[in-house]
């Protein structure tokens, strides 16, 4: 009685709600696929970035030894 009360009386078929789970999951896909593309061409511009910026020839250059400098007292 209850099943046939439901079938009767249900303001939402299930073919109606499996519709619009599909259409849901469709636009969320779309969503997904758009962050991933930015995400991936945004990696290209930031490695593009780091291997033409001062940042690179700053982490590149020796180590230079700054104990001689004035600061010190080196003459006995």
């Amino acid at each position: 009685m209850l099943a046939n009360f439901v079938r009767t009386h249900s303001l939402v078929s299930t073919t109606q709600l499996t519709i619009v789970l599909i259409i849901t999951a469709i636009i969320f896909a779309v969503f997904i696929g758009i962050a991933v593309i930015k995400m991936y061409k945004l990696k290209a511009e930031n490695k593009r970035l780091m291997d033409k910026s001062k940042y690179k020839s700053d982490v590149e250059k020796e180590y230079t030894d700054f104990t001689d400098s004035h600061l010190y007292d080196t003459k006995d």
